[in-house]
């Protein structure tokens, strides 16, 4: 699908305009992460602080063709203290959809967090209708584990999430 190069990389201060829009304006954000409005200051902070990198998250950015295109991000899940795992996550600007960018950007994620943390387990969320990102984290090598019913409450109403996960151990693709 996407001809272009898709590499990770770490946020940069000129990334910043561009990933405020994206938090902030319904339109970038899509039909499955519009939220609401969000203060980016506690995410400026952050970028001063450790620039989005940091020991429970962290933040990359995501480029096609040389280009931001959008980024990536995993989060400390801990269901016991010696059970930490990452919950990751994609989001990506308009016009980077559809093209297999975000496939790819999980599956550099993936390798990444496997090589350099010694987890055993990752997990992804998403919507029950949002099927293209099922089918990505399926192409990455993820197992879906079950929904969970009513879990995220998006535009006046409760949403089904599906669960899924990969472990160190599993096959990719």
């Amino acid at each position: 699908m996407n001809e272009e190069p898709v590499t990770l990389r770490p946020i940069a201060e000129a990334d910043l305009p561009v990933l405020h829009t994206m938090m902030n304006d319904p339109d970038a954000l899509g039909e499955f992460q519009w939220y609401g409005w969000r203060d980016f200051g506690p995410i400026r902070r952050q970028f001063a602080e450790d620039g989005l990198l940091a020991d429970h998250r962290s933040v990359l950015a995501v480029e096609s063709g040389g280009a931001f295109a959008g980024f990536v991000s995993w989060r400390q899940a801990s269901p016991r203290a010696a059970s930490a795992y990452w919950n990751i996550g994609v989001q990506l600007r308009p016009e980077a959809r559809g093209r297999g960018v975000g496939t790819e950007a999980q599956r550099q994620l993936v390798a990444y967090l496997f090589a350099h943390t010694p987890v055993m387990r990752l997990e992804a969320d998403t919507e029950a209708t949002n099927l293209a990102e099922q089918r990505a984290l399926e192409k990455c090598g993820f197992t879906r584990e079950g929904v969970q019913r009513a879990l995220a409450f998006r535009d006046g109403a409760w949403r089904d999430v599906v669960r899924y996960s990969i472990l160190r151990t599993d096959p990719r693709p």
